[in-house]
């Protein structure tokens, strides 16, 4: 079994490596400084190299590595600097990540660099590309916290390709569906607005496996509410920041250690139930083939209130940067028209992330000449739509082969 992804459907059977495949580990340093670490699998003959990455997960055994070796391809898997542990995952920190990856290929053997975004590997790849394809002077020079960040200085290799997979909108704009808006405290995981709460029977919702019915005034007020309740976020992340600003400034001035103390003191946001995006139990919104839930489980009602789930804790600094759709850079419609080479933009048809209207959206704004879009059973980690039937990611394995053979070899 191999991992493709967070939550349910997550272990997808996958085919074995071809039994020339040569392994070799890679650990790279950015030009900041930050170690990362990459896997380079190889078969006789490639000339052409796929680089798979996702800001905040471990893709070395994704299923479309053995998929993509079969077919005469090297794969290269990356982490971030955050991968598995994503509290202080700042998206233009992993831009240089995934340039120490880019530099170490182009300095390979290999012909091609085609880069392959998942899920939210599709954003991360999207806005290196933005970024790379820019002049050095008019890269971003700041987080949006204000924080500097030194793109111009940094050589990043533009890929001669982009495969997007199931890719949602960005961490960002995805949470800014998720958010569950009917929290009032946010300091009380508990605390709800009965008149927002997208599990209550009088506001449609309905016990699993039935499909909840909300109607279009709920939907409205509901998502008008998830962008005030990322404001309010928002508003509470930059106080933070300037509380530890206000910090470092008194230390400078009066060299008092208790003010230090207090500018390096971690100010971790917590933010509850983020697994409320109403399509997950209402079928008939942006209707697809998607199972009843989420990414994280079938019963998104109880799911909703645990642990796991997307931006549950964060620095501010990551919070502004990853996962405000209000405010962050790495948002895949905005990135996607500087998105130049070839492109292949893949929808799983039961997607529970990347929605039929999103996919459309995100494929139209990509700024290539040459782009392809295709759509293949499965859900959005790449599992079969029902039991039986062929897994999303050997259907997409499939189209990618093909569209690489067409391009570069």
């Amino acid at each position: 079994m191999t991992v493709a992804g967070l939550g349910a459907g997550r272990y997808i059977a996958a085919a074995e490596a071809p039994a020339a495949t040569v392994t070799s580990v890679h650990e790279l340093t950015t030009v900041d400084g930050a170690k990362v670490t990459g896997v380079l699998r190889t078969v006789p003959g490639a000339h052409t190299v796929v680089a798979l990455m996702h800001p905040r997960q471990d893709l070395t055994h994704h299923v479309l590595v053995p998929e993509l070796l079969a077919r005469g391809f090297a794969v290269w898997t990356q982490g971030t600097r955050s991968v598995n542990n994503d509290i202080s995952l700042v998206h233009e920190q992993a831009l240089l990540d995934v340039a120490a990856g880019q530099i170490f290929l182009r300095e390979s053997t290999f012909e091609h660099i085609v880069t392959l975004g998942h899920s939210g590997g599709g954003t991360l790849f999207a806005f290196y590309h933005e970024q790379a394809g820019l002049a050095p002077e008019k890269r971003l020079t700041k987080t949006p916290v204000g924080r500097p960040i030194d793109l111009a200085s940094a050589q990043m290799p533009v890929p001669d390709g982009a495969i997007f997979m199931a890719p949602h909108p960005g961490q960002g704009a995805l949470l800014l569906r998720l958010i569950d808006p009917s929290v009032v405290d946010e300091s009380d995981p508990m605390s709800v607005d009965p008149s927002l709460d997208p599990f209550d029977a009088a506001n449609g919702f309905a016990v699993a496996p039935e499909s909840s019915s909300y109607d279009e005034d709920f939907v409205e007020r509901y998502r008008h509410a998830q962008h005030a309740r990322i404001a309010r976020l928002d508003d509470i992340a930059r106080a933070r920041v300037a509380e530890a600003a206000d910090a470092r400034r008194r230390f400078k001035a009066t060299a008092d250690p208790v003010d230090r103390r207090r500018a390096l003191a971690p100010r971790i946001m917590t933010v509850h139930r983020t697994d409320a995006d109403l399509r997950f139990t209402d079928l008939s919104l942006s209707p697809n083939a998607r199972p009843y839930g989420s990414l994280f489980g079938r019963r998104p009602d109880l799911t909703n209130y645990g642990l796991v789930g997307f931006g549950r804790l964060s620095t501010p600094d990551a919070w502004l940067s990853t996962w405000s759709g209000l405010s962050t850079n790495a948002d895949f419609v905005r990135c996607a028209p500087a998105v130049t080479t070839p492109s292949l933009f893949i929808e799983l048809t039961g997607d529970q992330a990347c929605f039929p209207e999103d996919a459309l959206r995100m494929s139209e704004a990509l700024g290539a000449t040459d782009t392809t879009r295709v759509a293949v059973e499965g859900t959005h980690f790449g599992g079969p739509i029902t039991t039986g039937a062929p897994s999303g990611a050997s259907l997409a394995a499939a189209d990618i082969g093909t569209w690489l053979a067409e391009r570069f070899t």
